[in-house]
């Protein structure tokens, strides 16, 4: 009863937050409120995931410019209410780094209620959240614009694109996620290009997906049409492409849902291991260095006191 009440103050709020100008703000609040509508707290992984969503989420706002206090984005009764059932986020979003972006709790949610084997449900689901999210705005903080679907068996393995807002917020998401959440071999690969786009000479880490292996993107803002890879992808990964663009590197879809599969399917993974004569611990280690760097200055530019933990959501 308690997290129907929430959710009902929530929808209370939907209307006024709307009219809010700013979109970071008003897409923080109804990804939230979303994560309560489907949550179970019978579930522990439910539990989780609005755990480690808000944590994100406030950890994002307080980074943005201008910043977003968890109170800003909630509002007086809910902020009272959430920090009361998950005191976590709210203690420690200014002193540790989200293991991942928002969308992505979001859509784990939505797979655990549809079931894996239901990708066109999982994808329908995020695209009428996203429409009624979005209002005609063409501003899109925190809302994944793609979905990846890997596959190598009947299972398959969804991820999502990097949902944060601005430039540094994506540079350290990505980051983030090659140091605490992705699997190693699609960390290694991010890590060889991340965080200047250019490939180190020294380090190559990239790996090739088997051809057995099904590794597709859909846009989720266009209707669910089919997306190429982009050029990152084919660097990263062996997509095949014609296409010219280069994404920031761990920027799309392919990075998580590739990562998902490969913790699941070991043959898989083991069949695309880097094979370059630079992929020695030493050298990974080098190029980890680098991006741990970049990593903390990006944070100091944001003036964020880090303590140099990753956020591990609790159940409570």
């Amino acid at each position: 009863m308690f997290y129907f009440l929430l959710h009902q103050e929530a929808e209370r709020r939907v209307e006024t937050v709307v009219r809010d100008a700013e979109p970071f703000r008003t897409n923080a609040f109804l990804i939230i409120d979303q994560m309560l509508e489907l949550f179970d707290p019978g579930r522990d992984l439910h539990t989780l995931l609005v755990d480690e969503i808000l944590h994100s989420i406030f950890f994002l706002g307080n980074i943005h410019v201008p910043p977003f206090s968890p109170q800003r984005i909630l509002g007086e009764e809910m902020f009272n209410g959430l920090r009361e059932t998950f005191p976590r986020p709210f203690k420690l979003y200014s002193s540790q780094v989200p293991k991942r972006s928002p969308f992505s709790c979001l859509l784990d949610m939505i797979v655990d209620l549809k079931g894996q084997e239901n990708e066109q449900e999982i994808i329908a689901m995020l695209q009428n959240f996203i429409s009624k999210i979005q209002q005609g705005r063409n501003s899109k903080p925190l809302v994944s614009s793609t979905i990846c679907v890997s596959q190598s068996t009947d299972i398959r393995y969804y991820g999502v694109s990097m949902s944060t807002s601005g430039r540094i917020p994506g540079k350290i998401m990505v980051s983030a996620s090659c140091f605490s959440s992705w699997d190693e071999y699609v960390a290694g690969a991010v890590i060889t290009y991340h965080p200047a786009k250019d490939k180190k000479t020294y380090f190559d880490g990239t790996i090739i997906l088997p051809e057995t292996v099904r590794c597709q993107a859909f846009s989720l803002l266009r209707g669910g049409s089919i997306m190429p890879p982009c050029r990152s992808c084919e660097n990263l990964f062996g997509l095949t492409t014609d296409d010219t663009q280069e994404w920031g590197y761990g920027n799309c879809a392919e990075a998580e849902s590739v990562s998902n599969l490969f913790k699941k399917v070991q043959e898989v993974r083991e069949e695309a291991r880097p094979t370059s004569t630079t992929c020695t611990p030493e050298n990974r280690m080098k190029a980890e260095e680098a991006v741990k760097r970049d990593l903390k200055n990006l944070l100091k530019e944001k003036k964020f006191n880090w303590d140099n933990n990753f956020y591990t959501p609790e159940r409570v």
